[in-house]
């Protein structure tokens, strides 16, 4: 038997408080809470965001960017990609608006607001707020910056291949084939020749000659899955011993990796002397792992001259060493023999661990594999904000046992299959030996009779 649901009549003017519904309580985002409040998140972030506001008072008060922040982490935690989806998630759920402190009766920040505020909170806020969860992780023991792992992936950018036009025309891409395919005495209105003479043309997809003009950032490259997109290339760089990020930049799609690789990595050791809070020429990493994408003599001369071992694969193995100068030759020598060392190749295991499983937190499960925003700047933004974000679900991980919603729920599941099991293993235990003694006991009489008689 049930009851139809309907709307009432008339609603009711007045409520009273104990009779309206409470939030509902949600075990990760209360530990989550918690977390931010153990090194005071709030009150540092505010201190971190005061130069980005007018302190006069003069005006319509801004949003709170604790609250921003807070917003972009449940898009985070809960592979949310735009602005849109997260702003109508913190306004749905009542769990949510617990953690972000917002009434019932209150109205969340609108997506248009994300635009405002990450416009208002320039990049070196951004990077601030990065440093402040290395500070974090270096408190509890999950920050050492011995051994660094660097590597990159793919964004797929918020713009389309269609519309590229020409830098120096202007022309669209298809207006540009078919006055060349018209030159050339291919009738510019039979589609297939022209799509013929396009696939024998040499060098028709060059970042030099073509640029999206939604997005002129994006740069024309291969995706994940082999097909050729506009994109963009998030790098990181991990520690190994811990798996914390200490630096997260997004590069151009066109960018090759080892192109100025030794720079990145000793920018990676100034925001760990700043999370540290030494001096910024300090120099503790001991080592640096990467594929064979990274491998450049130049770069290894200049890690290897700071005294940094480069645990990177020579990606050709006919190399003639004969050939290369005294000092180059040293360096691919040293860089051979820590790869094939004991400790070089555990390394290198670490490295498909830690950084491979940053990326599939970050992107596949962080909503950021195909960025909904526009721009180099604003996507790094949101990048930094994720690898923050990840730094501290790796916190919440040996803090709690669980640094993720699905690894919460993951947990829960476990702890009741096993309050399951001590529970009915008495009962098994006992119907077991109920069962094994009847059958011993019916053995017994059908091989000695008499004596059961």
């Amino acid at each position: 038997m049930f009851v139809a649901k309907q709307k009432a009549a008339q609603p009711e003017l007045w409520i009273p408080t104990e009779q309206m519904v409470n939030s509902a309580k949600s075990g990760f985002y209360t530990k989550l809470e918690e977390t931010l409040e153990s090194f005071g998140f709030a009150a540092k972030v505010r201190e971190l965001c005061a130069p980005a506001y007018d302190p006069s008072g003069v005006g319509r008060p801004g949003i709170d960017p604790v609250v921003y922040l807070k917003m972009v982490m449940v898009g985070f935690f809960e592979d949310l990609p735009s602005e849109r989806a997260i702003a109508a998630r913190c306004a749905d759920s009542l769990s949510i608006r617990a953690f972000l402190k917002y009434e019932l009766n209150e109205k969340t920040p609108e997506h248009s607001s994300f635009t405002v505020i990450r416009q208002r909170l320039g990049l070196g806020i951004h990077e601030s707020i990065f440093t402040l969860t290395l500070q974090v992780l270096r408190e509890h023991g999950l920050l050492r910056g011995k051994n660094l792992g660097i590597d990159s992936s793919v964004i797929e950018a918020n713009a389309s291949l269609r519309a590229l036009v020409h830098r120096n025309t202007e022309e669209q891409y298809w207006d540009y084939v078919k006055r060349l395919a018209a030159e050339s005495g291919i009738d510019p209105q039979d589609a297939a020749a022209v799509r013929k003479f396009d696939r024998r043309r040499p060098r028709k997809g060059s970042n030099q000659d073509w640029e999206n003009p939604h997005d002129p950032d994006a740069k024309i490259g291969r995706t994940k899955d082999g097909a050729t997109d506009m994109i963009y290339k998030p790098e990181a760089v991990v520690d190994l011993d811990t798996g914390a990020i200490v630096q997260a930049e997004v590069q151009p799609g066109d960018q090759v990796d080892h192109q100025q690789m030794a720079g990145r990595v000793l920018a990676a050791q100034q925001n760990i002397n700043r999370a540290c809070a030494e001096p910024l020429d300090t120099l503790r990493i001991q080592s640096v792992t990467s594929d064979k994408g990274y491998y450049a003599v130049g770069e290894l001369r200049t890690l290897q001259a700071e005294g940094i071992r480069t645990i990177i694969a020579d990606p050709a193995d006919n190399r003639r060493l004969d050939k290369l100068e005294p000092e180059p030759r040293r360096a691919v020598q040293a860089a051979r023999r820590s790869v094939k060392s004991k400790s070089g190749k555990d390394l290198l295991r670490r490295r498909g661990m830690h950084i491979e499983r940053s990326f599939a937190h970050i992107l596949d499960c962080g909503g950021l594999r195909r960025a909904t925003l526009r721009g180099w700047e604003n996507l790094n933004k949101r990048y930094k904000l994720a690898a923050a974000f990840y730094n501290l679900s790796q916190l919440m991980r040996k803090v709690f046992g669980f640094g993720t919603p699905k690894q919460w729920a993951a947990l829960g599941g476990l702890i009741f299959a096993r309050l399951t099991w001590f529970v009915l293993l008495p009962a098994a235990l006992e119907q077991y030996r109920n069962c094994l003694g009847n059958w011993i006991g019916e053995t017994l009489r059908q091989r000695h009779p008499a004596a059961a008689n």
